[in-house]
């Protein structure tokens, strides 16, 4: 399985990539884990490849071998487009978020991003800052997207849960708690 996880800078992607890999181990699976990212603390984009299997070799995954896309922004998803394999799915927050050149004014914001994806491949969009927010915390928009990649697994929903109480801080875990089963309930 290749699930490649996509956001900007302080968006949680590689706490989701943790939970998801501690999880695939738990189900033993040989788990690779691997991040790109460029200018993470000033917003840049984040990349993170997790890949789990029998046997895995390589954490990168290549152009058409995602089999999951989990995007935290939509400008971020429609970069992400090329990595998913015919077939895959993408799940996708609705958040938008205006990277430099669209702040400075060089550039503008893609319109009808969502329909564009959708257009393209099977994307599961969802206002996951909203949920994040009723569970009491916006950067809890990660734990929402895991809860709702959660879902369309085989793996037992108190694995997750577990997985999530000994991965995220004792100060912040309620709030996560909540955030995945708002996520897991879509």
């Amino acid at each position: 399985m290749n699930i490649m996880i996509v956001g900007v800078g302080g968006q949680g992607t590689l706490l989701a990539s943790r939970i998801l890999g501690k999880v695939a181990i738990k189900e033993g699976h040989d788990v690779k884990v691997s991040e790109v990212h460029g200018m993470s603390q000033r917003g840049g984009s984040v990349v993170t490849y997790v890949k789990y299997g029998e046997k895995v070799y390589s954490p990168i995954i290549d152009k058409g071998e995602a089999d999951i896309i989990l995007a935290f922004e939509m400008l971020e998803a429609m970069r992400a487009l090329p990595f998913l394999k015919k077939g895959g799915k993408m799940i996708a927050n609705t958040q938008k978020m205006n990277p430099m050149p669209v702040i400075t004014g060089a550039m503008e914001y893609p319109e009808n991003i969502e329909k564009k994806i959708a257009d393209k491949v099977n994307l599961q969009a969802v206002d996951a800052l909203s949920l994040a927010e009723q569970a009491g915390n916006i950067k809890a928009v990660n734990v929402v997207l895991i809860g709702l990649l959660a879902k369309s697994t085989d793996t037992d929903k108190q694995v997750w849960i577990n997985t999530i109480k000994e991965t995220v801080p004792e100060k912040f875990l309620e709030v996560n708690l909540k955030a995945f089963e708002l996520g897991y309930s879509l």
